[in-house]
């Protein structure tokens, strides 16, 4: 049975098909790269593997290690393993950087029964991973997002996925408004974290970051389904030629 899995699915919003016939397979430790135009889906993608509610599934399944994850909530499927990495991260005023990550790391450990991290542990686990990632301290206590510069945001959701530890990290447009020193850290965060067990299945426009992050597989999605498949040569011919092939096939 393949470990994660997304078959013949069709899903929308309200008054729009978006995902059409989408199918996608991901075998631990591999990585996914899913390209597109603007408007193709991928973003609608993502949020729909992690189960945003704005979002409605007509047909198809996803598995995720063998469990039908379609009718579970948000948060259930995040505690499984399944982080989503967002393309704007949301500001949240009056909750600091190291509140939420304190109610996250012990939500996914009641989650599978094991005891919350005492301050001292917890402070020390999130230290060392933000020194990692050019974290200082004093952003920890800031507001969530609050102000941050892109590059900000995307180190912390970097930050976040480093301490939850998913199996299956979806990163979508992480690459983007990052200058090339913001992008090699991010990038390096993500390489830090693969391993046999843990998959990536990354959403972007270009290929830069498929330049520090070399993906298994990459694949071309138009009209909510994927229309090609193949290496990371695949990007590389993207840049030069675009998407018009396969816009008019």
């Amino acid at each position: 049975m393949p470990w994660f899995k997304i078959s013949n699915l069709f899903a929308g919003t309200e008054n729009k098909l978006i995902l059409s016939d989408f199918n996608l397979q991901i075998n631990p430790g591999e990585v996914h790269a899913i390209m597109g135009p603007n408007g193709t889906g991928k973003s609608s993608l993502a949020n729909v593997i992690a189960g945003n509610p704005k979002y409605s599934v007509s047909s198809g399944n996803i598995l995720f290690k063998n469990i039908d994850i379609l009718p579970l909530p948000p948060e259930q499927r995040a505690s499984m393993g399944i982080f989503l990495g967002f393309q704007n991260p949301i500001d949240i005023p009056g909750v600091s950087v190291m509140t939420f990550l304190k109610y996250a790391i012990n939500a996914q450990r009641a989650f599978n029964s094991l005891e919350p991290l005492d301050a001292p542990s917890l402070l020390k686990k999130v230290k060392i991973r933000a020194e990692a990632l050019g974290i200082p301290n004093e952003m920890l206590k800031r507001p969530l997002n609050v102000g941050f510069s892109g590059g900000e945001k995307k180190r912390i959701e970097t930050l976040q996925m480093a301490l939850l530890e998913p199996e299956l990290a979806i990163l979508d447009e992480m690459d983007s408004g990052l200058d090339i020193d913001a992008l090699k850290i991010v990038a390096n965060g993500i390489n830090v974290l693969k391993n046999n067990n843990r998959s990536f299945l990354l959403i972007t426009h270009y290929d830069r970051l498929l330049s520090y992050v070399k993906p298994n597989f990459v694949h071309i999605m138009v009209n909510g389904k994927i229309v090609r498949s193949g290496d990371e040569n695949l990007a590389k011919s993207l840049e030069k030629n675009g998407y018009t092939e396969f816009l008019n096939a």
